[in-house]
């Protein structure tokens, strides 16, 4: 099972590696076949060591440049950071990310032969239209996206389950997955108020290889019950 936090724009650099410290020492109890990823905000980005991988919630595509508010290949290999999240659906919407830039830094970074965390997701008005047009909308963010990488996750969150509090049903999470695995064949995550109380049925659920986590992550004891559950 793959265990993954989110911080978005949450912890400093000092809260960060005090739950990295914390997160260490609970990990040398966790299953050898689950993999945990941290993606902290950019200023916290350092070197870590641990039973986990530390990655960057965004870069642009370059190696450095006259990008300002950016950072490139060159910030990142300063720690050794060789996993991103590209695509998530407040990137898409907040910094008005295309489905073009989206498949751009996707290229990019497959070509640096880092690891990704692609995520796609559904807001509430396509959700209410029907199975149909779910699966119509989710396959769109695959354009341009070559699923044939070996180094790529797939994270599902539903737009309209994200930060809200509400978690998408046992039925809709296991439709919405079965219909992305009859699609390609890459772990697949599912993502959108993940929490200790829900989790054990989410990860019940075929097709589930994992869970993207955002707020429920921010409290280690939190993250690490789910990670224990």
């Amino acid at each position: 099972m793959i265990y993954a936090a989110n911080f978005k724009t949450n912890h400093t650099r000092t809260t960060t590696r005090a739950y990295i410290e914390a997160l260490s020492e609970k990990l040398v109890k966790k299953k050898v076949e689950d993999r945990v990823f941290v993606f902290p905000p950019l200023t916290a980005l350092d070197r870590f060591e641990g039973d986990f991988t530390i990655g960057t919630q965004n870069a642009y595509p370059t190696q450095n440049g006259a990008y300002t508010g950016e950072i490139g290949l060159e910030q990142l290999n300063e720690f050794d950071i060789t996993t991103i999240l590209i695509g998530h659906s407040e990137r898409r919407e907040h910094m008005h990310e295309d489905q073009q830039t989206v498949a751009k830094k996707y290229h990019f970074f497959m070509e640096q032969g880092f690891e990704i965390i692609y995520c796609i997701g559904e807001p509430l008005e396509v959700r209410e239209s029907g199975d149909d047009a779910v699966a119509k909308y989710l396959l769109a963010q695959f354009k341009g996206i070559d699923l044939s990488y070996e180094k790529v996750i797939v994270a599902y969150e539903p737009i309209w389950a994200i930060g809200t509090g509400r978690s998408a049903t046992v039925e809709e999470i296991a439709s919405t997955h079965a219909m992305l695995k009859s699609n390609m064949d890459r772990p697949l995550l599912y993502g959108g108020s993940v929490k200790p109380a829900n989790i054990k049925e989410i990860t019940a659920i075929d097709g589930v290889d994992g869970v993207l986590v955002g707020s429920a992550s921010l409290d280690v004891e939190s993250f690490s019950q789910m990670i224990f559950c």
